[in-house]
């Protein structure tokens, strides 16, 4: 066996004795932090504790697993992911994706902080993500001993099930909480955007874009995980307004939504139908 097989086999077996068995997992990006205390019961385990999961390092992303319930559903909740601009690579949650997996989980509901490049997206906007755009075509697949042969080709035509969607839509309207839907860009990082760039990114039709999620939701679709995928807008795309762009920025916008972005994620995923 890999040594990443060995990592997932003793991180599921830690978290398995740790309780439950849960089938939602929620992986919380910027701004969504505040979600984790929202979980009923939940026992903590940080990422050191886990053979599998990555070290954490950007400032927002605490690094820890937060077992519990959420409405009906054992949870858990992963609270900080690392992203493919730390180390150049887009393998950085692959264990903790594929120890997920072998837990049981079913379906994996993902958040992220993002730019807008629509006006009618402001910040503090919530975004439910329809499909992505791969900008920099790079695949946490690639060269994946355990991904050899046809399992490496993975379809990704419904890459966020249309079905979760759904149900996402249904539990904010019902909530009375305004809930957006576009196209997330993935864009390597750690610099933002261009002018030029956000301009070629709105011709390809993204209304919003990002530097993580991707990789993740390609690792969860290989793994046989349904995904549901929500950004946090933070601040309109280079080019579209006045502010300054900067990691400080985006970590004080996505702090004054936290509160209302963590009481509809918490309505959406009370709502899913696992």
């Amino acid at each position: 066996m890999t040594h990443l097989v060995d990592a997932v086999a003793a991180s599921s077996e830690r978290l398995r004795a740790r309780g439950g068995a849960p089938r939602v997992a929620v992986l919380l990006g910027t701004g969504w932090a505040s979600f984790a205390a929202r979980v009923q019961g939940g026992e903590v385990v940080p990422y050191g504790e886990l053979p599998a999961f990555p070290a954490t390092a950007v400032r927002g992303h605490e690094g820890r697993v937060v077992l519990g319930r959420i409405g009906a559903h054992e949870v858990i909740v992963l609270a900080g992911r690392q992203h493919a601009y730390e180390s150049g690579e887009p393998v950085g949650m692959k264990g903790a994706i594929r120890t997920l997996a072998a837990l049981g989980v079913q379906v994996l509901v993902q958040t992220n902080a993002a730019g807008s490049l629509d006006a009618a997206l402001p910040a503090g906007t919530p975004m439910l993500i329809s499909d992505h755009l791969n900008v920099p075509q790079r695949s946490p697949l690639v060269g994946d001993a355990d991904a050899a042969g046809d399992a490496r080709f993975v379809a990704m035509t419904d890459a966020y099930c249309p079905r979760l969607r759904a149900q996402a839509r249904a539990a904010a309207q019902r909530a009375g909480l305004a809930l957006a839907e576009g196209v997330y860009a993935w864009m390597l990082g750690p610099q933002f955007e261009t002018p030029a760039e956000i301009r070629m990114l709105r011709v390809l039709g993204a209304r919003a874009v990002g530097m993580s999620t991707v990789p993740e939701t390609i690792l969860a679709r290989h793994a046989g995980l349904r995904v549901l995928g929500l950004s946090l807008i933070t601040n309109l795309a280079a080019g579209l307004g006045d502010e300054a762009l900067g990691h400080a920025h985006t970590l004080a916008a996505a702090q004054a939504a936290s509160a209302r972005s963590a009481a509809l994620l918490e309505t959406i995923v009370t709502a899913l139908e696992v």
